[in-house]
């Protein structure tokens, strides 16, 4: 009787085979105003997902309006003439759907969830908001008070996310990444509706922006509703956004978080690219395995060795976002155990990346983490949200929607050579970030 290891394992190669070689239907067209629209056909279910992605988030902002695309996120649930207040919401609720927005680094995008027969609500909706976004002072005042106290809950007063804040303060001095999404304080304390509006304005038009659907639609159809109702909005051209590059590593950097917190927590960063500026794309799954080598679940080498096998780790986690559109850092954060130090850990993680540096990976540990990574992308394929955000994220950051269709075979090129010579070349603990939250007892007055 076979194990049921190896039945999964069967199963699983059969599954990311059969992925590999199914290639679902996706059609893009552009407007002539400049609006593009991608759309992949999946008929499982009567629903459809409709994303419009506009290319501007952090990474376009400077000191003294940082925060302002989150911000205007808020703003956009705000109304128009023809649906004021909350009425775009209570329109999509109306038709049993639901709908959100998230903005990024370098992007912001909004989404609805709809049947599939109801996408026209969907495009008239956006379109509308994209020319006749309602920014008056008093419900801008509101507003910002809702995003200061978000800035407040989810950063000031958690001292993981707030180091994390500082961390990537200083090891993006100079870069595109150097202040966070949700804006620095004294930047909120001082913002106007004005500035939202001259914001709206100019990245707000159909040339910087993408139309992703996926669902249970015909591509075509899809294209003529979209001229419908996007078609008549003037062509005007967004900001033309220059290269911003990091200043060249000459050391390590470090930070001490002083605050109260029960534990301690350390981030360690080394600079890495993305898909969109490495040389060599391959450096760049090669990075993302050996990221999943580390910390790919209960097998991986931080939680055999260093959360379960010496108990100096509570938590130790990798981190690679490798869909920039600049550069990317690759970040390793943990928890010491009690009665373990930080400079123990340490020790201990940069043990683990001279190991990848000096020891090749064994063919049957790579073969595993790369199912791992497969299998996971099996998952997220199975959700029409999950498709959609792939493929307006690729087409946001300026890569080929069609990377979508072709991460799996990139991930199985993986070698184990290629793993050895991405870590000896990145993970230089000469240029080294590290950021340490130091737990002090609360002040008492």
């Amino acid at each position: 009787m076979k194990s049921a290891s190896l039945i999964f394992g069967v199963i699983l190669t059969w599954s990311l085979q059969s992925v590999a070689t199914e290639k679902p239907i996706t059609k893009e067209h552009q407007l002539q105003n400049g609006l593009k629209i991608l759309v992949r056909e999946d008929h499982r279910a009567p629903v459809v997902v409709s994303q419009i992605w506009y290319k501007v988030g952090s990474s376009d902002e400077y000191r003294g309006i940082t925060g302002i695309s989150h911000a205007l996120e808020h703003m956009m649930f705000q109304g128009t003439p023809t649906l004021p207040g909350d009425g775009f919401a209570q329109l999509i609720s109306e038709y049993g759907g639901q709908n959100n927005a998230f903005t990024g680094d370098d992007y912001t995008a909004y989404y609805e969830e709809l049947d599939a027969s109801h996408l026209d609500i969907s495009f008239k909706s956006e379109a509308d908001r994209m020319t006749n976004l309602l920014i008056a002072p008093e419900a801008f005042a509101k507003e910002i008070k809702v995003v200061m106290e978000e800035r407040r809950m989810r950063t000031d007063d958690n001292p993981q996310n707030l180091t994390w804040e500082r961390f990537m303060a200083i090891a993006n001095v100079m870069g595109p990444y150097h202040h966070p999404v949700i804006g620095w304080q004294d930047d909120l304390d001082h913002m106007s509706a004005q500035d939202l509006k001259a914001w709206y304005q100019q990245w707000y038009t159909p040339s910087n922006a993408t139309i992703v659907v996926v669902g249970d639609v015909e591509a075509d159809k899809v294209f003529s509703l979209a001229d419908k109702y996007f078609g008549k909005i003037p062509a005007r051209p967004a900001p033309k956004t220059k290269t911003k590059n990091e200043l060249t590593a000459l050391g390590e950097k470090r930070i001490k978080v002083h605050l109260p917190a029960k534990l301690p927590y350390a981030i360690w960063g080394f600079d890495a690219p993305s898909i969109k500026t490495a040389k060599d794309e391959k450096e760049v799954y090669a990075l993302l395995v050996a990221s999943a080598i580390l910390d790919g679940g209960e097998s991986s080498r931080f939680s055999r060795f260093l959360v379960r096998g010496e108990q100096v780790a509570a938590a130790l986690n990798t981190n690679y976002d490798i869909f920039k559109q600049y550069g990317s850092q690759f970040i390793i954060t943990g928890v010491p155990t009690q009665g373990h130090t930080i400079a123990e850990l340490e020790g201990k993680v940069l043990a683990q990346l001279e190991k990848l540096q000096n020891e090749p990976v064994s063919l049957e540990e790579l073969q595993k983490v790369k199912t791992q990574i497969l299998a996971q992308e099996i998952f997220e394929k199975d959700s029409m949200s999950q498709q959609a955000t792939f493929l307006g994220l690729l087409e946001t950051v300026g890569l080929p929607w069609q990377l979508a269709d072709q991460f799996t075979e990139k991930v199985k090129a993986v070698t184990v050579h290629d793993v050895q010579a991405a870590a000896k070349k990145y993970f230089n603990v000469q240029n080294i970030t590290v950021a340490e939250l130091i737990p002090e007892k609360e002040m008492v007055n």
